[in-house]
């Protein structure tokens, strides 16, 4: 009787088990932890995003097709990448800008630790008191091909929040793949130098402002330093020129070819700022990068740019406490990919999945593909 009993027993808490887990299925994995709980986390399916392929975990789009495409969650650094320190076959040489030199950017900053109030009457407008003339110096970075041929006119890139080691690597290794044509890499850094952010600041006077200015910039005061201080002559076929960017600087990026298109053809952004951050105010862009796809896209006439995107499912959301609706940056891209497949650019949108604002993994993953469908289409002179 023990015996059925225990039998009787075991029988009920398997009963009990089986009803409370059906079936033989494992538990599903907890989701990834978010990387900043204070923004929420996307879906690239959400109405009103544009349609989107959904990609194979751990494998990115061939660079020469156009559209919209859905990385992740797993980023995996791309071959060319992986390690990613690599000795440089080519060089590099530094130099230096001071503000008393620039009559385009004389300098500004603001006080530490202050920031903005937004205009009670237009939260799309921001109040700043704390900003100042500052002088400020800068360095450039220009990575010279090994394959360079003195006195030839070369094409270039220019990257904004530089020196940038990484740019430098990928295009070191992708030249000596045959993937990219021998160019030279321009990378700047911004006048705040890691000082500073945003309205008021430095930096987000040459990247935030919805502008050809700083496009000027480059082109009177960078461009003929970097010639005499690295002995090259750059390209003035503006095929043969590109940007590249992330977050503002991605946005400035964008506004050198809008802007100058007869300069630059071809732009690459990681995290575009495509949103509200222009000071001071300007009532001709008073929604600031936001207007490139609410008016100065969708109501011009297609421009000869080609334009590689990436954004994350977590990337930065309502900063600054605007309150505007003018600061998602993951809508503000998909707003750009939506309204340049509607003017017919020729475009390639990466939505990446599990990953931040300018995320690190995604760039390991994505900037050798990235760079070369930039340079898609590129024809070198014939002598």
């Amino acid at each position: 009787m023990k015996s059925l009993v225990l039998a009787s027993c075991i029988v009920a808490s398997m009963g009990i088990a089986a009803a409370q887990n059906p079936g033989t299925r494992p538990p599903a994995p907890p989701p990834p932890p978010r990387l900043n709980p204070n923004w929420p986390v996307r879906d690239a399916h959400t109405p009103g995003y544009i349609k989107a392929t959904e990609l194979p975990d751990g494998t990115i789009p061939q660079p020469e097709v156009d559209g919209n495409f859905i990385l992740g969650p797993s980023h995996p650094p791309a071959p060319e990448l992986d390690p990613p320190e690599t000795e440089l076959r080519g060089s590099v040489v530094m130099f230096t800008m001071n503000s008393a030199d620039s009559k385009i950017y004389p300098g500004i900053g603001r006080d530490p630790g202050t920031h903005g109030t937004p205009d009670p009457n237009d939260h799309s407008k921001m109040i700043v008191t704390t900003s100042h003339p500052m002088a400020y110096t800068r360095k450039v970075g220009v990575y010279v091909p090994k394959e360079y041929k003195h006195g030839k006119l070369a094409p270039f890139i220019v990257g904004a929040d530089g020196p940038d080691r990484l740019l430098f690597a990928t295009v070191d290794k992708l030249i000596h793949e045959g993937k990219l044509p021998p160019m030279i890499v321009i990378s700047i850094a911004n006048g705040s130098d890691g000082h500073g952010d945003a309205q008021g600041s430095e930096r987000g006077f040459e990247y935030d402002t919805v502008s050809g200015r700083y496009a000027e910039f480059v082109e009177t005061e960078v461009l003929p330093r970097v010639e005499a201080e690295a002995h090259v002559k750059l390209s003035h076929d503006p095929d043969a020129r590109a940007t590249t960017g992330g977050s503002s600087g991605g946005a400035a990026a964008f506004s050198m070819a809008w802007f100058h298109p007869e300069w630059y053809h071809r732009v690459l952004t990681f995290s575009g700022t495509y949103v509200n951050q222009q000071w001071p105010y300007n009532p001709e862009t008073p929604h600031a990068a936001w207007e490139f796809h609410e008016h100065l896209i969708p109501e011009s006439e297609r421009k000869p740019i080609r334009i590689w995107m990436e954004v994350a499912d977590q990337d930065m959301y309502n900063l600054a406490g605007m309150n505007d609706g003018f600061h998602d940056w993951t809508l503000a891209n998909e707003n750009m990919a939506r309204v340049l497949a509607s003017r017919g650019y020729h475009y390639q949108f990466l939505f990446a999945k599990n990953a931040g604002h300018v995320d690190k993994d995604v760039k390991y993953q994505t900037l050798p593909e990235a760079l070369e469908y930039v340079w898609q289409g590129y024809k070198p002179p014939t002598r």
